[in-house]
């Protein structure tokens, strides 16, 4: 069973339990499996190599979000073959797409939790 955390954030003043364990600087990021597209997952592995720059936004179709992932985008160009940006939001990988088309974002990974 993983790791419970009671009340070591808190949402709107309110103590919230997370789940797993506190991560430090410097921690290896635990591995993950996210959808990747509606017939394929991805997984924290299948980037191995590379150095990640991981965002995680509730929705891409949010104004700080938007603005967020954009940035991300508009610096990943500089960054070189060796960092990947992934974006990791609630939104489905088909929304997702959508919203990278009309933002013109071309450089972060969309993943879908």
């Amino acid at each position: 069973m993983a790791q419970e955390r009671s009340g070591a954030a808190t949402f709107k003043g309110n103590p919230i339990t997370l789940i797993g364990p506190e991560l430090k600087a410097g921690d290896n990021a635990p591995d993950f499996t996210v959808s990747k597209n509606l017939l394929e997952d991805a997984s924290l592995k299948d980037f191995a190599g590379k150095i990640k720059l991981i965002s995680v936004v509730p929705s891409l179709d949010t104004g700080v979000c938007d603005a967020q992932t954009r940035r991300f985008n508009e610096e990943a160009a500089g960054l070189g073959d060796d960092v990947v940006v992934l974006t990791v939001s609630a939104d489905l990988p088909f929304a997702q797409a959508r919203w990278c088309g009309a933002a013109g974002v071309d450089r972060v990974v969309t993943l879908s939790d």
